[in-house]
């Protein structure tokens, strides 16, 4: 092997080693950098929080041989829904859906025109809706009723919940860190998040279950169910001797 040769692969075997060195350093550095005794946690909160919405949705449907004088009618039935609405104190009314759509005979062609139209109650005063959709189903059918959770009571659990969440959050924190042998803790991060509310049970009125012509003056019966709120917190904490 000449001179040149053996100065070449001398260099190269310095540059490798220089290499792994190097490398070796980085991964120990990388090691060291990340924290020990760091313990990733969550906790959870829920409440059955009562519903104190109530909607009430009244429709009309009617048939016509044309849609224009079908909508006039529809439109007319619902003005005057919204009308005998409006004077109600804590209620609220609005129009639904509205719909109008072609009848067939057997052999497909155009035989009559049907359509519905809708009017929404809605109220935090159960009994003053429940008189109104009675007055008001003497002209409009009831199709459905539910209820809910308005945004104040929706923040009013979801504050308290998440008061509970953060109290489990850190008590879990403080007893796993003794249980691993440190003396505390210090919150690295923390993440607070709202599931909403999901309702549970819902009460549904079938349209089908009244007659088109049924009177029903006398209020309805109504009863609210619950929803469930839930707020989770999760994060990390670091442990401390």
């Amino acid at each position: 092997m000449t001179k040149k040769n053996t100065t070449s692969t001398l260099a190269a075997v310095v540059l490798l080693a220089g290499a792994a060195v190097a490398q070796s350093a980085f991964a120990q550095s990388i090691v060291q950098a990340q924290p020990s005794g760091v313990l990733s946690l969550a906790a959870q909160a829920t409440a059955d929080v009562p519903q104190d919405v109530v909607d009430i949705t009244l429709f009309y449907e009617q048939e016509a041989q044309d849609p224009a004088s079908l909508t006039t009618v529809l439109n007319q039935r619902a003005e005057a829904a919204l009308r005998q609405a409006k004077g109600v104190d804590n209620v609220t009314a609005h129009s639904g859906s509205f719909t109008v759509y072609p009848s067939t005979d057997r052999d497909g062609r155009i035989s009559a025109w049907r359509g519905r139209t809708e009017v929404v109650l809605e109220s935090k005063d159960f009994t003053a809706a429940s008189k109104l959709a009675g007055k008001m189903s003497e002209s409009m059918q009831v199709g459905s009723v539910t209820f809910s959770l308005s945004p104040e009571a929706q923040r009013a659990a979801e504050q308290k919940l998440s008061a509970q969440a953060i109290a489990s959050f850190k008590q879990q924190a403080q007893s796993s860190a003794q249980a691993f042998g440190y003396s505390g803790y210090a919150i690295r991060e923390v993440n607070i998040g709202h599931n909403g509310s999901s309702p549970r049970p819902v009460m549904m009125m079938a349209a089908r279950s009244m007659s088109a012509d049924a009177k029903m003056s006398a209020p309805m019966a109504l009863e609210a169910g619950t929803s469930t709120v839930t707020v989770n917190v999760s994060g990390s904490v670091q442990m401390n001797r």
